[in-house]
Formats: structure tokens, C-alpha cells, sequence
């Protein structure tokens, strides 16, 4: 996998895109790079769900919808492990 800094910048802003509509959704308050992070690793998660369910989606807004979905559950999942320590 050879990738370009044309394609890292694109995956970035639409980590970004994604993390911060995953925040809007989830009312989580954060960091443009917290959201980037959240949705990179969120764009992880998503796409072996949906893979795992057979569905699939085509284009930068099915990437985009992919990673808000798994970053919601990052974010759910986050808040279950934090809320139990307090």
C-alpha cells in the first residue's frame, strides 16, 4: 500500500469531518485533533462492522458515514469504561 501525502491529507480531513460529526451526534466536547484521532480509529471500527454486516458503501461520503458510525461507538464505548471508574 503505497500512499501519497495527497491521500494522507484526505484521510485526515476526513477522519476530521468524521470525528466531528460523531461529537456533534454523541454531544461530546473535544479537540480538532481529538476528533481526528476519533474518527481515524473510528473509520477502523466502522468499516469492519459494516464489512462484518455486508454492507457497504462507495465514495468519500460512505467513508465518512463508515467512520461517524464506528467513532459514535467509540465515543459510547468511552464513556461506558470512563463512567464505570468514577
Amino acid at each position: 500500500m503505497n500512499m501519497d501525502i495527497v491521500s494522507i491529507l484526505i484521510s485526515l480531513a476526513l477522519g476530521a469531518v468524521a470525528g466531528w460529526l460523531a461529537g456533534f451526534i454523541m454531544n461530546s466536547k473535544g479537540s480538532l485533533l481529538r476528533d481526528i484521532i476519533i474518527g481515524i480509529i473510528g473509520g477502523f471500527l466502522g468499516s469492519w462492522l459494516f464489512n462484518m454486516l455486508g454492507i457497504s458503501f462507495a465514495g468519500y461520503v460512505g467513508v465518512i458515514i463508515e467512520s461517524a458510525v464506528g467513532a459514535c461507538i467509540l465515543l459510547f464505548a468511552a464513556r461506558l469504561i470512563v463512567g464505570k471508574r468514577r
